[in-house]
């Protein structure tokens, strides 16, 4: 029996395509990618790190309350500037898990902030 073999150029397209393939797959069936959001500041605690923003896409989010603000414990790069009410803030939101039964103190919010204020 004769050996047989596939041209170089010919196994090259072939492993491209599998390649490029593979990729769309992941693009179409992969996780989303968090969403950055722009909110505006409305308060910011700097002794608890609670941050509260406010903003129609900020309304939109999962976490949002009834009156359209979000709350959170902000997370944040130490060379990022500190938010003040006003600020616009780019964010990433973030579920949290909710505090253990039995912990002393405030309850933490049960979601994380994490963003840098938007010049």
């Amino acid at each position: 029996m004769p050996n047989v073999s596939l041209p170089v150029p010919l196994f090259l397209a072939a492993g491209g395509l599998c390649l490029l393939s593979g990729y769309l797959v992941g693009v179409v069936a992969g996780p989303d990618a968090p969403q950055r959001t722009i909110g505006v500041v409305s308060s910011y605690d700097r002794g608890s790190g609670r941050l509260c923003l406010t903003g129609e896409d900020v309304a939109e989010q999962e976490g949002a309350d009834d009156e359209g603000a979000l709350c959170g414990l902000l997370r944040r790069s130490l060379s990022s500037p500190v938010p003040s009410a006003g600020d616009s803030f780019r964010f990433v939101w973030v579920r949290g898990e909710d505090p253990p039964e039995g912990s002393s103190g405030e309850p933490v919010a049960g979601a994380l902030i994490y963003g840098d204020v938007v010049d």
